[in-house]
């Protein structure tokens, strides 16, 4: 889908899309419904690899969104493709090694629309947020501790932009 009737597109981007970036892809929708801005903004989600292509996010990953009211259940994994770059107005990678690969594949003059996660943090200082796949429930529910609150930041970002009516 082409973004540019659209006022503004978020993707989000980490490893596989089946953990990270979805939960991130769920709580952003979750909210932009709940204020009313889902004309304003799309929201999506890729993964730097092709490890699981249209597979639903991990179940664990379901669980725990679903626990806190985010329904991750219609997302589809998919991996980042060169016409994202141009479609997406902020591409937001959940850590350093997503980040640099990102970078890595974008065209030059679309790299000004890459910024981490944690640059939205309000309360927290880590830098990234990191990959669950490997951890405990601890580690599900911790990634949704920072994806909540990155995505307050970003809500921020993006009402303020709304607000002057201009693109954020």
């Amino acid at each position: 889908m082409h973004l540019t009737s659209l006022p503004y597109g978020v993707l989000f981007v980490c490893m596989g899309n089946i953990c990270r970036s979805p939960t991130a892809h769920g709580v952003l929708a979750h909210h932009l419904k709940a204020r009313g801005w889902e004309e304003w903004v799309l929201v999506d989600s890729a993964g730097t690899h092709n490890y699981h292509p249209r597979s639903a996010p991990d179940a664990r990953t379901q669980a725990h969104a679903l626990r806190r009211g985010y329904d991750l259940s219609s997302l589809r994994a998919r991996q980042i493709k060169e016409k994202d770059f141009e479609d997406f107005h902020l591409i937001v990678p959940m850590d350093w090694d997503n980040l640099n690969l990102t970078q890595a594949i974008c065209p030059k003059k679309h790299l000004s629309k890459i910024r981490r996660f944690a640059d939205f943090f309000k309360t927290f200082q880590e830098q990234s947020v990191p990959d669950p796949y490997y951890e405990s429930d601890q580690g599900f529910e911790h990634v949704l501790d920072l994806v909540e609150d990155g995505t307050q930041g970003l809500l921020d970002h993006l009402g303020t932009c709304i607000n002057q009516k201009q693109k954020p």
